[in-house]
Order: C-alpha cells, then structure tokens, then sequence
C-alpha cells in the first residue's frame, strides 16, 4: 500500500539522513519493531531504555512512509470533541485519553532534550475555531467540557482572534495552551540513531512475510527467508495494519497538503500557534521552522494512490480557496503539494495492546490526527504490558472494543 504520493515536503527538505542495512543473517532478540516510523522509532527507544535486546525492521528505508508525509500537529485534542468523546465512552476514559495526549507532548518535549534532538520541537498554542456561525454553539459545550477537566485554554471571540492573528470568518474559537509542533521525519532519524547506539539493531528494506507462532516466542520470516526469532512482536506499521488485520476496525482516508515559499515577516503573527476548524472534513495550518506556512484539507475516503495523487492540482485550489476565507489578504504561493494517507477509528482513538490472532504480539496503531501523540502515550502502555502492569487507557484502546 502506497501511503504517499510524490514530493512530501519533509523527505525533499531533509533528504536521506541515514541509510541502514538490509537483514543478512538470522537474528534473536526480545523485541521486534516491525515499522520504522515516528511510532516504531519511538517505541524502540522505549525498549532500550526498559534493557530489551531490541531489533527494528522496515520494509521500505526508514521514515519514508507515512512519517515524510505528516503534518506534525502536536495537539492534546482528538479528532472527536471531548464533550461527544464522553458520551461514547465515558466521561472518564474521555477526559483520560485528553490528558494522556496532553502530557505526550510534555513526554515528547523531554525525549526531545534526552536526546539533544534537532528537529525542531516548538512548544506551541492551539486554535480550534467556528468555520461557521451555526459551529458556536457546539464549540461553546466543548470549551465548557475542558473548562470541566481542567485544561488550559479561553474563549476568543472572532474580533479578538482577528486583532491577534488576522483571521476573518472564524465566528470564535478556544485557543489552547497545550501544542506543539516538530519535523518528526528528522525526529524519527534522530531517535533510531541515538538507540542503534546503544545496541538497537536497525534493517530497512526487509520486509515480513509470515510468522510462526511458538510457545513463548515468534519466528518472523522475511521475503528473503532470513529469520527472527522474537519474544515479542510490537507491530508499529499504521495504516497498513489494514492488510493485516482482518476485521473492519479503521476507515483509511486521504489527506491533502501544501506548504508555501518561505515567508517569514508575513506569517509572524501565526508562527506561535496552531489552527484548525470545525469544518467537515477540517482545514489545519501551521507555520514550519523554516519560516513557510502548511496546510492541510480536503480528507475523503481512500481508494487507491493513483487516484489520490490524480486530484492534487484539485485539492490545492481547495485548499487555498479556504485560505482565502480567513486570510484574504496573504499571497500564498506554493512550493511543496502533496498527499497522504490516515486512518480514522469509530472514536478517534488508536488501536493499542493485544489482538486476538496474534500470539506473543502487541500493535500501537496512532490513528486520526494525534498518531504522534498518540504514539508517546503507546510507549508507556508497551512498556506496562510487558512488566505485566495495567494501564488505565487499556480499555479504551483495545480492539474489539
């Protein structure tokens, strides 16, 4: 499955960081990430700090997946308002799965400094606004739900949001403390280098192809029939998890992006924050380190990447079209377009823990538009799981749930 189309912004801007060899030989180890990602990387980092021998393999190069294509939005919201979020779930399990994307970036911040990171980690505030009138209302009982829970945020008005940022047509908004942005493509290099250092053995370009199940251990075979024989399987692949899993448990959804030429002294009233909307599908901007602005939009349902890629030209006019509503007077000239692929959940929640069909296994699966985030909290619950500890998100993220 192709996550991507041509020209991601990230993997033009950085180009290749580091190269890592394919798997040659048989290898044993505790623990196999199968996905070299923002989230495998993570989640290796995780499992050398716990003391696992620890192998990470990636059947393309690493980071060239979903990783180069993502927009990087650090934001402790989920794609589903707390205040619906809660009567799915619970008021409870909605308020903790807030909190935990709220302190992943806090977590995100520290592993960032552990590792004296380059990747531009930007502590950032959040701007969640009415796309339109009939919006307010619903937004309100949002801004009161957190208010409730106890998160850092206030209520803006559409005269005060245009004298800060010089937006129009946003009808009010609740501007959050909590956010933050970063390259997770250079992150994800950067995690993976700092680790293989410390004994974590990395092999992109090898690719699973069956796994035998044994008591107390897997045996991966790759397509070269090399082996791995792994006490744990930790499966961090996103998206393609679809091919994998056999129940109906994601809708995979195409996402759109461009970013601008540089542009430093205009966009400065927007470099500090994070902005999106409550349109459906939802239009999010940010600024880049290097002084472009990014947007993103015009999410429909996955088909195949050819036809994704077919409708670029298409969803920039879309894009900009809703720039222009709240930004009339920015010139916006386009330098990167691309697309990628997401996935959506039932609840906007990620697939975290044990399935079923799979013996010895745990996946971290970040859906919807907190995947980092959601990933940071996945290394704790990882981690608890294989101390046999609890975690309190369990129930809220496990499949079948």
């Amino acid at each position: 499955m192709d996550l991507k189309s041509n020209e991601p912004f990230w993997l033009v801007k950085n180009g290749i960081l580091n190269s890592y060899p394919s798997l040659k030989e048989d290898e044993t180890c505790d623990v196999l990430v199968v996905g070299g990602g923002i989230t495998g990387s993570l989640i290796a980092h995780q499992m050398i700090k716990d003391g696992y021998k620890t192998v990470l393999i990636d059947r393309r190069e690493i980071a060239n997946g979903s990783t180069s294509a993502t927009t990087s939005m650090l934001q402790y919201e989920i794609d589903i308002p707390l205040f619906e979020l809660s009567q799915k779930i619970g008021n409870i399990g909605a308020v903790e799965s807030y909190r935990a994307c709220s302190k992943s970036i806090d977590d995100l911040e520290q592993i960032s400094k552990e590792i004296k990171s380059n990747a531009g980690f930007e502590r950032k505030k959040s701007l969640f606004f009415a796309a339109k009138k009939k919006d307010v209302a619903g937004l309100k009982k949002e801004y009161e739900a957190r208010k409730a829970a106890g998160f850092k945020m206030k209520w803006m008005e559409s005269g005060e949001v245009k004298d800060k940022f010089g937006l129009d047509n946003t009808y009010g908004g609740i501007l959050s403390q909590q956010g933050a942005s970063v390259d997770a493509f250079i992150l994800a290099h950067e995690l993976l280098e700092y680790n293989a250092n410390k004994g974590l053995k990395i092999y992109d370009r090898t690719e699973m192809k069956s796994v035998n199940y044994h008591k107390g251990f897997n045996e991966v075979v790759t397509t070269e029939k090399l082996k791995i024989k792994a006490k744990k399987i930790i499966y961090c692949i996103g998206y393609e998890s679809k091919s994998l899993i056999k129940e109906n448990f994601v809708q995979l959804k195409s996402t759109f992006a461009i970013v601008s030429e540089r542009d430093e002294t205009k966009l400065k009233p927007l470099q500090k924050t994070l902005f999106w909307n409550t349109a459906e599908p939802y239009i999010y901007m940010r600024t880049t380190d290097d002084g472009r602005l990014l947007l993103g939009g015009g999410d429909e349902d996955f088909r195949d990447p050819e036809k994704r890629d077919r409708l670029l030209t298409k969803k920039e006019k879309e894009i900009l079209r809703n720039l222009n509503k709240i930004l009339p007077q920015y010139a916006f000239y386009t330098d990167f377009v691309w697309a990628g692929t997401f996935g959506e959940t039932k609840d906007g929640l990620p697939y975290i823990g044990e399935h079923r069909d799979f013996k010895n296994s745990y996946f971290v699966l970040g859906f919807g538009g907190n995947g980092i985030t959601f990933s940071v909290t996945g290394m704790e619950m990882v981690s608890c799981f294989l101390k046999k500890k609890p975690h309190n998100l369990s129930e809220y993220f496990k499949f079948g749930r």
